[in-house]
């Protein structure tokens, strides 16, 4: 017995969202994907929370493929239980989806937090004979977000007294440093410019804090949209339980 004309509107509608719905999975997989690629240079440096969100939304958008299959067979077929299917999958992405954006959201407000903790843990290890890479990633930030230092270049001598003082810094806390090696002197009353004042826990971390937002507004809006697909899932059950002769859902 065929679908009634709703019923069948809502079977073409549902083809055409399943194929938005593959187009959103890739979207959140990108998303996903760059953020990992974007933070994944700071991974010595950054705390695991900051790779567990864009990694929740790479999972997801990979689950959104099998999802679509479901979908497409059984608005194809008429089929009740891969339509009922396909209702309970989507539910259970919205709710993944929703959780990965106000995760992100979280993640957002604990950015400086997170971030003040690591850069301050990781200075001590800066210059050593073992830790090359987080010397490295030190210069990287404090040249590419032009900082110095966790709020300000005082913390090279607070925290790495072994090396540094108020008076003597990481070259990369200066601005001309044109064959300087090791450690210069920068704070020169004379040219105050060529130190680095902003401390990196403000550029660096608004750096990081607008790749969380952009996760967050991901999962969020993209859930949104599939809460859509969940009822014309749910209504597409329905009536092609109706025509079985059933009663109920």
């Amino acid at each position: 017995m065929s679908l009634s004309t709703s019923a069948n509107l809502v079977k073409y509608l549902l083809f055409l969202f399943n194929f938005l719905f593959v187009i959103t999975g890739i979207i959140i997989m990108a998303i996903g994907l760059t953020v990992q690629g974007a933070y994944h240079n700071f991974r010595e440096i950054l705390d695991p929370q900051f790779f567990s969100v864009p990694t929740f939304l790479v999972v997801i958008g990979s689950f959104i493929f099998i999802i679509a299959f479901f979908g497409c067979c059984g608005a194809y077929k008429e089929n009740y239980c891969m339509t009922l299917t396909f209702s309970i999958l989507l539910v259970f992405i919205f709710i993944l989806e929703l959780a990965a954006g106000i995760s992100g959201y979280v993640l957002r407000n604990d950015t400086y937090r997170l971030v003040t903790s690591t850069l301050q843990s990781s200075m001590t290890k800066y210059g050593g004979n073992t830790s090359n890479e987080i010397t490295f990633l030190w210069d990287e930030i404090q040249v590419d977000f032009d900082c110095c230092g966790v709020n300000s270049s005082n913390d090279w001598g607070e925290t790495n007294k072994q090396l540094f003082n108020e008076t003597f810094l990481p070259m990369t806390c200066c601005r001309t440093t044109t064959g300087a090696i090791g450690t210069v002197m920068c704070k020169d009353p004379e040219h105050p410019e060529t130190l680095r004042k902003t401390g990196c826990v403000t550029s660096f971390g608004n750096f990081i804090k607008a790749h969380a937002v952009s996760l967050g507004a991901a999962g969020i809006t993209i859930a949104v949209i599939q809460f859509f697909g969940v009822l014309f899932a749910c209504y597409l059950s329905k009536q092609i339980k109706q025509q079985q002769g059933h009663s109920g859902f």
